[in-house]
């Protein structure tokens, strides 16, 4: 197993360097600057927050990524599927209200909101892995479409996974 690379930087403001802009750099210096970009659709898959709760990143992360992408003619979306279970990110219209309030919207990131599964969360391809115990995974239609996906997601473990 090959060892992977982990990259750092504190969280605080200095000199010039915003917090945003840390990131960008981070993201420089794990290859996103060899990435060719132009004329791209490019997903970047978010969690926009469950209704009430702050458990999301800023939407001032996916801004910075937003604006990367644009100075590198990529055509940035930010995305996310629907739940599995009922709640306010059961269907994309109540998914986009709580993206919306919480600050993942057009006019705060300069690019469109999308649900990735669709209205309904039935809009998904079978995309064959060929794992030793998953042959293929149904992923939402706009994460197939999109001929670049970049995950600015916070790590979170759910009870199912044993964390």
């Amino acid at each position: 197993m090959t060892a992977s690379k982990v990259y750092f930087t504190d969280m605080r403001v200095s000199g010039n360097e915003t917090v945003p802009g840390k990131m960008i750099r981070l993201a420089k210096k794990a290859g996103l600057d060899q990435m060719d970009f132009e004329g791209k659709f490019v997903a970047i898959k978010v969690h926009f927050g469950e209704e009430g709760n702050l458990a999301f990143l800023r939407p001032d992360y996916a801004r910075a990524l937003v604006e990367y992408i644009k100075s590198r003619g990529g055509k940035p979306f930010v995305s996310d599927s629907s739940t599995l279970y009922v709640g306010a990110r059961k269907n994309a219209l109540d998914h986009l209200d709580v993206a919306f309030k919480h600050g993942y919207n057009p006019f705060q990131l300069g690019c469109h909101t999308i649900i990735a599964d669709g209205v309904k969360g039935t809009d998904e391809a079978i995309v064959e892995i060929d794992g030793e115990y998953v042959k293929h995974a149904k992923i939402g239609r706009a994460f197939v479409d999109a001929d670049v996906i970049i995950s600015l997601n916070h790590f979170k473990g759910h009870e199912g996974t044993g964390f």
